[in-house]
């Protein structure tokens, strides 16, 4: 069976079963983080999230909001997570299709038929294990949800590298079409604006942020365009909120943001990070 070994294990998140078990749970006991998360099996309200995707000492506190939210939802049994690709290496939309991807905290197998529905709902998206092979965006989700549910759940990557608002519409309704009536999240990984003073890095998020309350998808795009905002996974975000409206869902909540300034101190160059929710009602 073909194995996606973690890439980022040692640098972006610890490399032991150990450490990685402690580094999570201070990402949620943290003073930037939502408290230790307690695990429910209630009524199934959220359709998808967002979370950033840098290294845990900077955004995993902020991701861990997402995360606190999902423990306390009903338990999924399929996850769709949507990352940009920063490698610039496979196909511009990209699926691996079979396999396990593995982390110190165990290996998570790909759902291989919701895989190959997926991909007989697009035209535009490829079958592509190089996409995935080096890219960090999709595997650093993976200790947040093994943490909450060890083995417990399937899931399917998809990566953008092309991420033009047509092309992330059309991931996002085959997605929507695929899962319709499962017992399913999608998760999108972004970051927010890049290497700018805090003060222009919050008002810039921010603006684009509000648009999820209102799961405007286009709103969203226009602003990221307009204001010249350097997130690096609109696709996903796109495609998510495309989806989830597809899906049922009628609210987006922004549960946290913060910069790499509120972490390190330093507020001359910072990075946004974002943590919000989807959910039916």
């Amino acid at each position: 069976m073909k194995i996606r070994r973690p890439y980022r294990a040692g640098s972006f998140y610890a490399g032991t079963q150990e450490d990685l078990q402690k580094q999570v749970e201070k990402c949620f006991t943290h003073e930037l983080g939502p408290g230790t998360p307690a695990i429910k099996d209630g009524m199934r309200n959220i359709i998808g999230l967002i979370c950033p995707h840098a290294g845990y000492m900077y955004s995993g506190p902020i991701a861990a909001h997402s995360y606190y939210r999902l423990a306390a939802d009903s338990k999924p049994t399929i996850v769709v997570i949507l990352g940009p690709n920063h490698t610039g290496q496979g196909s511009g939309l990209a699926l691996m299709k079979r396999g396990i991807w593995r982390t110190p905290l165990g290996d998570t197998h790909i759902d291989e038929d919701i895989a190959e529905a997926i991909l007989q709902e697009s035209d535009i998206i490829d079958e592509s294990e190089l996409a995935h092979t080096y890219e960090h965006s999709i595997e650093v989700q993976l200790p947040f949800l093994q943490y909450l549910y060890g083995s417990r759940f399937k899931f399917v990557p998809i990566s953008f590298l092309m991420q033009d608002f047509g092309s992330s519409i059309e991931v996002g309704q085959a997605v929507a079409r695929t899962l319709k009536g499962k017992k399913a999240i999608i998760i999108a990984s972004t970051d927010m604006t890049h290497y700018e003073p805090q003060e222009t890095a919050v008002k810039k998020d921010m603006d684009a942020l509000k648009t999820l309350e209102k799961l405007d998808e286009r709103d969203f795009y226009s602003i990221i365009e307009r204001y010249h905002i350097t997130a690096c996974g609109v696709g996903p975000v796109v495609a998510l909120i495309a989806a989830s409206k597809l899906l049922g869902a009628t609210k987006g909540q922004i549960l946290c943001y913060k910069t790499s300034g509120d972490i390190t101190g330093d507020y001359s160059s910072v990075v946004g990070y974002a943590s919000a929710v989807v959910t039916l009602k």
